[in-house]
């Protein structure tokens, strides 16, 4: 199973999550889920409906205790991670997932996504489904 997870700008729009997805996709295969941090997880959610999938929400004081291939200085001082959408991908992955590779960025730089394997024995956080 695949996760798809989010980090964007409050100017993002559904249509740069949506774009930054394709671009995922395109490199990575389909998601099996979405993934976003609590707080931001009602604009994933509705990507989510749109396409049908499941939103998974992992809790924003933990995005500071995962390692990210990528080092934003601007989501650093935000959200004390170097890359939300890989640490939500990680995190939503369960303990033993991993990153396919780093974030991509949406062409109107508005939304990152990354994509994390979950490893067969690992349930996504906050899955109910």
């Amino acid at each position: 199973m695949r996760v798809a997870g989010f980090g964007f700008r409050r100017s993002a729009t559904l249509a740069s999550l949506a774009e930054a997805l394709e671009r995922l996709e395109a490199r990575y295969g389909s998601a099996d889920r979405l993934a976003a941090a609590e707080s931001m997880r009602p604009t994933v959610q509705a990507l989510g409906e749109a396409r049908g999938l499941a939103t998974l929400a992992v809790p924003d004081e933990a995005l500071a205790t995962v390692e990210t291939l990528t080092h934003s200085p601007r989501s650093r001082q935000a959200r004390g991670t170097g890359s939300v959408a890989e640490a939500v991908a990680r995190l939503a992955a369960g303990p033993s997932g991993e990153l396919l590779g780093p974030r991509l960025i949406s062409l109107d730089r508005c939304a990152t996504a990354a994509m994390a394997r979950v490893a067969p024995r690992d349930t996504p956080a906050g899955d109910t489904t």
